[in-house]
């Protein structure tokens, strides 16, 4: 089956727009990085037959002499494959992993959203060391439970593999105190991260000037 026969939902470039890229497979996105297909296979056929031959993170170190002719691959796409993972290397090779151990890191990292006149409601997604994984904007407005639905926090984490996570939001007011909605919104997320087996480590309040934490104010536990 050619991919222009696929319904649009399970094209691989659609797919990329509507979801974003997380939510595509490794296939996918090497079908959309390719292009097109070989002879007699679609391009998320041929996606599948090269990840399964370089295994692992072996496409990653790859050759181009190694992919020329593999399963039809011509020189112009073994040149982009090869340069994608190379432009990927170069430009994590200095990157280091955000160590979040206090609400004043916190706050630091929040320095983009502390001034926002509109409340920001964010997600850190964390490993079991504290390190930073990913860090997500879940919604945008005055939080309320609504607003802030435990599946919009969690679906994410467990797709990031997150052992716990911090969530975290400022008040465009300047007052610290937290709201009702506030209270409310994170004893949900509390009991649905102990469901999932996920920790909320904290819930921090942000401005431009200070911040307050709910596990040092005692407000979760």
């Amino acid at each position: 089956m050619k991919i222009k026969d696929l319904p649009k939902v399970d094209r691989p470039r659609e797919k990329l727009e509507k979801y974003g890229p997380e939510r595509l497979s490794n296939s996918e996105l090497l079908a959309i990085l390719l292009g097109t297909g070989s002879k007699g296979i679609n391009v998320v056929e041929l996606s599948n037959k090269i990840l399964k031959k370089f295994s692992g993170d072996g496409l990653t170190k790859t050759k181009i002499k190694e992919l020329k002719n593999t399963f039809g691959l011509g020189s112009a796409k073994a040149c982009e494959i090869v340069a994608c993972f190379e432009l990927g290397r170069r430009l994590l090779q200095n990157k280091q992993s955000v160590l979040l151990l206090s609400p004043k890191d916190v706050w630091d990292e929040l320095r983009d959203i502390r001034d926002h006149k509109k409340e920001h409601f964010v997600i850190f997604f964390l490993d079991a060391r504290n390190q930073e994984i990913k860090r997500e904007i879940v919604s945008v407005g005055s939080l309320n439970a609504n607003l802030v639905h435990p599946r919009e926090v969690f679906e994410p984490a467990v797709r990031h593999l997150a052992a716990q996570i911090i969530v975290a939001h400022n008040h465009p007011s300047g007052d610290l105190e937290p709201s009702e909605d506030d209270l409310v919104t994170t004893k949900r997320l509390i009991e649905a991260g102990k469901i999932i087996g996920i920790e909320v480590v904290d819930h921090i309040i942000v401005t431009n000037e200070n911040f307050l934490s709910f596990r040092e104010k005692r407000l979760v536990s």
